[in-house]
């Protein structure tokens, strides 16, 4: 998975026990869903990612342990966020408030406001997001 062809990286969260708890939802095939916020793509002049598209699931240590398979993506607004979208996300969640809760946690958090250089960021029901709906192709062994 490396050279010319190397995935681009899949990062959950950032590094610690929330995102060792997201990849082991996405490895156990719980997790099938990720939300971003579109601004976040804009911030780092990144495009959305495309149906089809591989990238690597990256662990809190740096390494790659599976490939994942973009199958869908879509942009709707906060308000639109539905249970099955709360409940792909294979975090727990048994509501969509529950969910929208958790996220808003995270989107408010100073790591998230410091890397979008909006210290007061906020979420509402218009701010759009970019759900991602996706399968694990192939996971790595350990060596």
């Amino acid at each position: 998975m490396t050279g010319p062809h190397a995935l681009k990286p899949l990062l959950l969260a950032f590094p610690g026990p929330l995102r060792d708890t997201l990849v082991a939802a996405v490895l156990s095939g719980e997790k099938t869903a990720t939300t971003g916020l579109l601004v976040e793509y804009e911030v780092e002049n990144e495009e959305l990612p495309e149906v089809g598209e591989r990238s690597a699931l990256i662990d809190s240590d740096g390494r790659e342990v599976a490939v994942v398979e973009v199958t869908e993506v879509r942009v709707l607004p906060l308000g639109e966020a539905d249970l099955r979208l709360a409940l792909d996300e294979g975090e727990g969640y048994r509501s969509v408030a529950e969910w929208r809760e958790a996220h808003e946690r995270f989107w408010h958090s100073a790591e998230m406001r410091e890397g979008l250089g909006d210290p007061s960021f906020t979420v509402a029901d218009g701010t759009m997001l970019v759900v991602e709906r996706f399968r694990v192709v192939e996971t790595v062994q350990d060596s």
